[in-house]
C-alpha cells in the first residue's frame, strides 16, 4: 500500500510529523521516497526512502528506525525536484494511489545546474536584438549564407553488421564526421546512431507496409529504405530536444526500451513514443549494407521539438 499525503509518520519509539510530499521513480511509477515534516524532525524536512518503512496502515506510516536516528536521512532539497506536470509525463498521475497534492520526480542531472532567467531579462534582450537587427542584417546575411548550402547526402561507413547479435535489440554505432560550420574550417566531430536488426512485426510498425523515401533540400529522392530490409537505423538525437538517448533493460517495466534520461522520453524498438514529452517517434535514417556486411548511412538531422519531421542537415 502506498503512503498518502498528510499521513502520520511514526518512528519505532514515537510519532513524528506527517507526509508533506511524495517522490516517485518515473520509470517504475512507484513511490520511492516520502518527505516528512513536523516538530519531530526539526525545522528541515527529511527525505525518507520506502526501504525504511516497517509498514503502512490506514493513514499512518511506521518506520523501522528510532527517532534518534533521524540524522541518517538527508534533508529535503526542493530545488532538486519538479512536479510531474512540469516534466509532462503522460498518464503518470492516473497510476498513483495517493491523495491529490505535491507529487515530485527528481530533476534530471543535466538540468540541475541550469539557471532560470526572469521574464524581464529576456524581454530586455529581445528588445535590444530588435533594435540592432536593421544594422546587423547585411552582416548576418553574409555570415549565414553557408547555412543555406545543400544538404550533405554523403554515405558514411560506420561499422559491420556482425556487431548486431540479437533481433529487436538496439546497438549503438559511433563514428566521426567532417562538419563545416559557417566560415570556420572543416572539423571532425563525434556522432552516433542506433541500429537494430528488426523482426517482421517491428518492421511492420516502422514502415507500415510501404517503403521509406528520403529527400534533399530540393525535394528530390536521394534514397529509399525498402520495407523488407531487416536493418533499421535511428538518429542518435532524441526528437524532443536533441539529447542523446540509450538502450536500457528495465526489469520493473518488463521490457527493453530506448530511454532519453534528460526528459524521460521512452520509445519501443520501432521508435514509437511510449511515454514522455517527445512529439514524434525516433527518426530513421537511410541505410545500406554491402555484401561484406559493412554498414553505410546518410547522417541526416531533423528539427527537434516539433511533431513534423523537418530536415535541417
Amino acid at each position: 500500500m502506498q503512503p498518502k499525503l498528510k499521513s502520520r509518520v511514526k518512528w519505532a519509539d514515537r510519532e513524528v510529523g506527517e507526509v508533506t510530499r511524495v517522490i516517485l521513480d518515473p520509470l517504475s511509477r512507484d513511490v520511492s521516497h516520502i518527505v516528512v515534516g513536523g516538530n519531530g524532525v526539526g525545522t528541515q524536512e527529511r527525505q525518507i526512502p520506502v526501504s525504511a518503512f516497517q509498514s503502512v496502515t490506514g493513514d499512518t506510516v511506521h518506520l523501522r528506525a528510532a527517532s534518534s536516528q533521524i540524522g541518517q536521512f538527508p534533508a529535503f532539497q526542493r530545488e532538486a525536484f519538479v512536479t510531474i506536470r512540469e516534466v509532462e509525463i503522460a498518464h503518470l498521475e492516473d497510476h498513483l494511489d495517493v491523495e491529490p497534492g505535491e507529487v515530485l520526480v527528481p530533476v534530471p542531472e543535466l538540468e540541475r545546474d541550469v539557471k532560470r532567467r526572469t521574464f524581464f531579462t529576456n524581454l530586455t534582450h529581445a528588445i535590444g536584438a530588435l533594435l540592432a537587427l536593421p544594422l546587423l542584417y547585411p552582416v548576418l546575411r553574409y555570415v549565414m549564407k553557408p547555412m543555406y548550402a545543400p544538404f550533405d547526402n554523403r554515405w558514411i561507413k560506420i561499422g559491420n553488421v556482425n556487431k548486431i547479435k540479437t533481433e529487436d535489440v538496439g546497438v549503438q554505432f559511433k563514428f566521426k564526421k567532417l562538419v563545416k560550420e559557417a566560415f570556420m574550417p572543416e572539423a571532425e566531430v563525434d556522432k552516433n546512431v542506433w541500429i537494430l536488426k528488426a523482426s517482421p512485426p517491428v518492421l511492420e510498425q516502422v514502415y507500415k507496409g510501404k517503403d521509406m523515401e528520403f529527400r534533399d533540400s530540393t525535394g528530390q529522392v536521394v534514397w529509399v529504405n525498402k520495407r523488407d530490409f531487416p536493418y533499421v537505423v535511428y538518429s542518435g538525437k532524441c526528437p524532443h530536444l536533441g539529447c542523446g538517448y540509450k538502450w536500457r533493460k528495465v526489469p520493473k517495466l518488463g521490457r527493453e526500451i530506448f530511454l532519453c534520461p534528460c526528459h524521460l522520453s521512452i520509445y519501443d524498438p520501432s521508435g514509437k513514443v511510449l511515454d514522455g514529452p517527445a512529439p514524434r517517434p525516433l527518426d530513421p535514417l537511410p541505410i545500406r549494407v554491402a555484401a561484406s556486411g559493412d554498414i553505410e548511412i546518410i547522417d541526416m538531422e531533423y528539427k527537434a521539438g516539433v511533431k513534423a519531421q523537418v530536415r535541417i542537415v
